[in-house]
């Protein structure tokens, strides 16, 4: 029996999702990115954005851009989603009646600055009217202020959403100099308590209810290592599982913080192909008990490997990531 139908028999498996997210809005920029997920895979996602990466005053037409690289070649994994402007602003209508006419929709809409959930009610309710009797795309929101992170276990169970993002600049900005602007920076914004504290309350909430905390971008765009290391930080210390890019630089590391080890994956392949055998009854490895309370997280770990490109065995790909599921 494959692990996903054994483990999670009676429950919703927790959604999984490419762990980068890369943002872009200059059409240069949202052609590159399309032609490096081409050669890549859909090992990472492509935002394509109409709010704050793209040009003010150019709404109608740059939409209508997006419209047209949704239904192009260029989105030949169908993992390309679109960041509309906010549910109160007056180019939010015109952009879902845009995408909704489009022949190809996004994977997913992200909606930013989330205040509460009665504002996702109104958004996601905009959304479906937009699309009709055709199913409409997954939804993604962005927490940055006050309001949204006072509302965030609501907001994180509307079943229309997929994933909640950390936005630290507007957050920081919100305080108005309360939080230094050591906060922005690579390291700081993982010490100052009131960063850390809104960072973990979203992260929480997504895993609480099934979704993906992403992670906020990272403005660093020199330092390689640095990168990593909060990668790494965001993922090893504050539970995220998908964190933003903005720079094609940044995707490489970003994959490569989220992977698991080596070792990792080796143990976890070991566990579960011993529990597979057990019938997924308890099982004895290196004088440890299993059973299927620590299956959930090697599979998890396993489906992390998968998703970030590690190069697995392929006896392990076709066993556990092969076209059909069958009991």
């Amino acid at each position: 029996m494959h692990p996903r139908l054994a483990l999670f028999a009676g429950e919703t498996q927790p959604l999984s999702l490419p762990v980068v997210d890369h943002y872009c809005g200059i059409e240069k920029l949202m052609r590159k990115s399309l032609a490096l997920q081409a050669a890549r895979g859909p090992v990472f996602d492509v935002t394509l954005d109409c709010e704050d990466g793209a040009v003010v005053g150019a709404e109608t037409e740059h939409v209508q851009l997006v419209a047209e690289l949704l239904a192009s070649p260029e989105n030949r994994h169908g993992r390309v989603g679109v960041r509309v402007h906010p549910v109160d602003h007056p180019a939010f209508e015109l952009e879902l009646q845009a995408l909704a006419a489009a022949p190809v929709a996004p994977a997913y809409l992200m909606l930013p600055k989330i205040e509460s959930h009665a504002q996702l009610v109104r958004g996601a309710a905009a959304v479906r009217a937009a699309w009709g009797t055709r199913s409409a795309p997954p939804l993604q929101a962005l927490i940055e202020t006050h309001g949204g992170l006072r509302e965030v276990e609501a907001i994180a169970a509307h079943p229309a959403l997929q994933s909640l993002s950390f936005g630290l600049m507007d957050f920081v900005s919100a305080h108005h100099g309360a939080i230094p602007r050591e906060a922005l920076t690579l390291d700081g914004q993982f010490d100052h308590p009131l960063v850390r504290q809104a960072k973990l309350a979203i992260a929480a909430a997504c895993h609480g209810h099934g979704i993906v905390p992403s992670h906020c971008v990272v403005t660093e765009l020199r330092s390689r290592s640095r990168l990593q290391e909060a990668a790494r930080r965001a993922a090893r210390e504050f539970g995220y599982t998908r964190m933003w890019s903005i720079h094609p630089d940044q995707i490489e590391p970003i994959l490569e913080a989220f992977a698991p080890s080596t070792a990792e994956v080796d143990e976890a392949i070991e566990i579960l192909d011993a529990a597979q055998a057990a019938g997924w009854g308890p099982i004895r490895h290196r004088d440890q008990l299993h059973d299927r309370a620590s299956y959930r997280l090697f599979w998890s770990l396993l489906e992390r490997a998968q998703r970030t490109g590690q190069d697995l065995p392929a006896e392990v790909r076709l066993r556990y990531f092969g076209a059909t599921i069958a009991a």
